[in-house]
């Protein structure tokens, strides 16, 4: 149950308001920005509230169950508001978005009407349009473990056990040039393995995309240098004589954790789960069935 505070339910019930939208975006780096469609900035909670900023909330309807309604939220890019590069560079990506109506006139006059996180965001020409979403959207994502003949840990979590930040698993490298979107030459790795950064992840340590990462999808050697294939796009901003973190990868094989790691006490697959061709089989006088392991 929503209580409002006597200030507020004081004003509403007058034949009068002022009232507006305010928006308080916290990024996950902990960048947090203040935006309102009222015509004069505003501030409250230690944070500024950025009049003229283009914004605009759609209308949305929240219900008592835990459905995931989604609303939108749209404006346009400023200097001084919401940058083009930086959506394109991610940083907004699951920002948190806390939605107040505030009474412009006494802003301790306020209600927090809901808390969503950022979606979707589409751009159109100068505009943006961003998908907020409903914290029960968390919901609909699969939770716990998975049965399946390969690893489901995450490369140096708890349940791994590897310390992926040692030297023998992560390096510092620079980029020698961004060959294409999706591509990029680096120097610094020759110490490694071809491959051996397969399906890690590079973080940019310094330039324009200071702080973003991507996850790569393979590592090669060409021409005295190395070549990191990406999965996605790089990083907005990206450019030669940026400095990187490189960290391993791992494809999430039994082989692999045992041979390159030597991390197979702590394999969390099941290598000799039988497949589906066992599992749709039947007992026929051709097979042994006696209960023997499948692989030795």
């Amino acid at each position: 149950m929503r209580t409002i505070q006597a200030g507020l339910q004081a004003h509403l019930d007058g034949e009068v308001t002022t009232l507006c939208h305010a928006w308080r975006v916290t990024r996950r780096d902990g960048v947090v920005l203040g935006f309102t469609d009222h015509d004069h900035n505003l501030s409250f909670d230690g944070t500024d509230y950025l009049a003229a900023s283009g914004f605009e909330a759609s209308e949305a309807e929240d219900g008592n169950g835990l459905a995931a309604e989604s609303g939108e939220l749209s404006g346009g890019f400023s200097a001084e508001a919401i940058r083009e590069a930086d959506l394109a560079a991610g940083r907004y990506d699951g920002a948190k978005v806390e939605v107040f109506t505030v009474n412009w006139q006494d802003t301790s006059e306020r209600l927090l009407l809901r808390t969503a996180e950022l979606g979707e965001v589409r751009r159109e020409g100068g505009l943006f349009r961003a998908e907020l979403r409903r914290l029960t959207h968390g919901l609909d994502q699969v939770r716990g473990r998975i049965y399946g003949h390969r690893c489901d840990a995450v490369f140096g979590d708890s349940s791994c056990g590897i310390d992926a930040s040692a030297p023998a698993y992560r390096a510092t490298a620079t980029v020698l040039a961004v060959l294409d979107e999706m591509r990029v030459k680096v120097g610094g790795l020759s110490g490694f393995a071809e491959r051996f950064f397969r399906y890690g992840v590079l973080t940019v340590a310094s330039g324009a995309a200071v702080g973003l990462s991507a996850d790569i999808e393979d590592h090669r050697k060409a021409d005295g240098a190395d070549e990191l294939v990406l999965w996605l796009p790089a990083p907005a901003g990206l450019a030669a004589g940026d400095a990187l973190q490189v960290t391993a990868g791992c494809d999430k094989r039994f082989s692999t954790c045992k041979a390159k790691f030597a991390n197979e006490l702590n394999f969390r697959g099941f290598p000799h789960m039988p497949g589906s061709d066992f599992t749709y089989g039947y007992a026929d006088g051709d097979t042994v069935h006696d209960g023997r392991p499948l692989y030795e």
